[in-house]
């Protein structure tokens, strides 16, 4: 394949799996609003747009499922036939099996290696009028209806416009086409099937126009974009990552500088030269990062098709509304977060949301809530996932921890509520009573936490039993570079993520008491487990010393005092792997180049706290 057709090639998947993600919810929001003419000649256009860029490029199994597709939504715009569960889940079924010819596509250049005789038998009997079954659930009420659907794209030229201006119809005609439009009662018959039906026109002339209606050029502010792979990206905010780096050090040496030739003129000028080039770099630094900043509907897109799929299979009725999906994240934490999120939501809807007998014996509401809000609240991404159902029975959590032996009874007796919901996350535990393929198997949970983790974010959960649930993730704006407290041990140098630490305070040795063998300290109301790194690293101390700081990190309701020697200064650190080199070094997350030029290590916070809450039993894995 020459280099043209490839970059063409690539082109079309590239568009075709944009539709794809889009095709799914405007089906689910159709389902709830059958009568919405406009989102069906949406949802038409991009089906007859796909088949056509297929059909230009040879891959003739696309071309023949997608136009079995669009003769369905042909119909369904003529009002041939209805719109109703059953056959959006055949049309959802389509878009599932055209998903899996463009995998084939992108990985063979191929459409040949997918079945596509089944999905082709069950259209070609809608298209002849056989009925299909209808679905297990009550499906009226059943589909999510989703908050805040997209509103459909206005071309700069409407299809009249177009008709009049190539001469495929009169003036007249079209006009006399609006006032009887105008006149139709709702659903408003579309204003091509109106002339088709007057034989102004001819099907070839409508398709001609609704073609050229949507190759339309877009608007200006559309127009002045470009696509850039995201390993391009990733290359330049390496490279800015080491510029930050260049910078600090040279700030340093600057400084440095400053202070042994104060009079000298040559020492200012490069004083105020380094400052310029700091605000530049930190200008660089935020644009960069503002390149790779993506709204988090990219993220939600795949839910509402999921709880539609889900509820039906569960037999119950919930609606989803989405909240904030114009809110920005890294595309790197974007890529992390869409698999925990799937998981929190199967289980809002399985363990959580009862079935419509349940919810009208307790006095609801037959139909539950789910709800999914995305917000930026200071250097975070807060995700919060509520659900009216059952709540989570806290003696049910006691119990099965004890039983599984992920916690003793001692350690128990002295948690908070909130502490005692959170033991959900830890590895292997599971209320559901038996084992089903959407849950109940002790994994889902756990591997959340982890994925959350994993790029310095954090999930916490509130539950009230009977009203309902709330799980609550933050997310850092960016992975690459944060800000960091920079603490000293015995002469060796850590970094610790500012976004964890709550404060740091002074203590003296006296302050230090011992349970069960593991220092803690009694600050204000609470019992701090203690973490001294120098024991951690193995670093030789000096027992004599007898003021220490302690840095209060935290994890979600879980807190953890780091003890060091010094506190140094809050800088900005770009995050390196090390995972190559220092694989099974534990409560390390990377590490950093200091302004000395010196390697630091960035603690992982989430570990020691990990670390430090295990004591209480020797047998939790930390």
């Amino acid at each position: 394949m020459s280099d043209e057709m490839q970059e063409i090639l690539n082109d079309f998947l590239t568009e075709s799996n944009e539709m794809l993600e889009v095709l799914d919810q405007r089906f689910v929001t159709l389902e709830s609003d059958p009568n919405n003419t406009d989102l069906l000649n949406e949802i038409f256009r991009a089906m007859h747009s796909m088949k056509g860029s297929a059909g230009f490029l040879g891959f003739n199994n696309l071309v023949d499922v997608a136009h079995r597709g669009e003769n369905i939504l042909n119909k369904l715009r003529q009002g041939e036939m209805a719109v109703n569960p059953a056959i959006i889940s055949l049309i959802l079924e389509t878009i599932d099996v055209i998903k899996a010819i463009m995998a084939d596509i992108r990985e063979s250049g191929a459409d040949s290696h997918v079945a596509t005789a089944a999905i082709a038998a069950k259209l070609d009997d809608i298209l002849n009028g056989k009925t299909i079954a209808a679905a297990p659930a009550p499906m009226e009420a059943v589909a999510p209806k989703v908050e805040a659907a997209a509103t459909p794209v206005v071309a700069p030229q409407t299809l009249g416009e177009i008709l009049v201006n190539d001469g495929l119809a009169s003036k007249e005609q079209v006009l006399d086409a609006l006032t009887a439009q105008q006149h139709q009662a709702e659903p408003k018959t579309p204003l091509g099937e109106i002339l088709l039906q007057a034989k102004a026109i001819t099907e070839r002339a409508l398709d001609q126009a609704l073609h050229k209606q949507e190759k339309q050029p877009k608007p200006a502010e559309e127009d002045a974009t470009i696509r850039v792979e995201t390993k391009r990206l990733d290359s330049v905010m390496n490279l800015v990552g080491e510029l930050v780096l260049g910078r600090n050090r040279l700030i340093k040496i600057g400084t440095q500088l400053e202070q042994q030739h104060e009079s000298d003129p040559q020492v200012r000028v490069l004083s105020e030269t380094l400052a310029q080039l700091n605000l530049v770099t930190t200008d660089l630094q935020l644009a960069v990062m503002k390149t790779r900043m993506l709204p988090i509907k990219k993220v939600f897109a795949k839910l509402p098709r999921m709880v539609r799929d889900l509820s039906q299979k569960l037999n119950k009725q919930v609606h989803l509304e989405m909240r904030g999906e114009e809110t920005e994240l890294d595309k790197s934490v974007a890529d992390e977060i869409g698999d925990p999120l799937v998981h929190l939501v199967r289980n809002a809807i399985d363990h959580g949301i009862e079935t419509p007998a349940e919810r009208q014996a307790k006095g609801k509401a037959g139909e539950g809530q789910l709800t999914i809000a995305a917000s930026q609240e200071g250097n975070s991404i807060v995700i919060r996932i509520n659900d009216d159902g059952r709540g989570i029975q806290v003696e049910k959590i006691k119990e099965k921890a004890l039983s599984k032996g992920l916690i003793s009874e001692a350690e128990l007796a002295t948690m908070e509520h909130r502490e005692v919901l959170n033991l959900i996350f830890l590895p292997g535990f599971s209320t559901a009573e038996k084992v089903t393929d959407v849950s109940g198997r002790g994994v889902g949970m756990d591997v959340v936490r982890t994925n959350i983790r994993k790029i310095n974010g954090s999930v916490d959960l509130e539950s009230e039993p009977g009203k309902g649930s709330q799980i609550i993730i933050k997310l850092p704006l960016t992975i690459a570079i944060i800000q960091a407290l920079m603490v000293e041990v015995e002469r060796s140098i850590f970094a610790i993520p500012l976004s964890t630490v709550i404060e740091a305070v002074r203590i003296s040795r006296s302050e230090i008491k011992t349970i069960n063998g593991r220092e803690v300290l009694h600050l204000r109301d609470r019992v701090l487990p203690l973490i001294r790194l120098a024991q951690e690293f193995d670093i030789p101390t000096d027992s004599d010393r007898e003021r220490f700081y302690v840095v209060v990190a935290a994890l979600g309701d879980r807190r953890v005092g780091v003890v060091v020697d010094e506190l140094r200064s809050q800088e900005e650190v770009v995050i390196k792997s090390i995972w190559d080199y220092l694989e099974t070094v534990k409560g390390v997350s990377g590490a950093t180049i200091t302004g000395e030029g010196k390697v630091v290590l960035i603690l992982d916070t989430s570990e020691l706290v990990q670390n430090a809450q295990a004591w209480h039993n020797p047998g939790v894995a930390a």
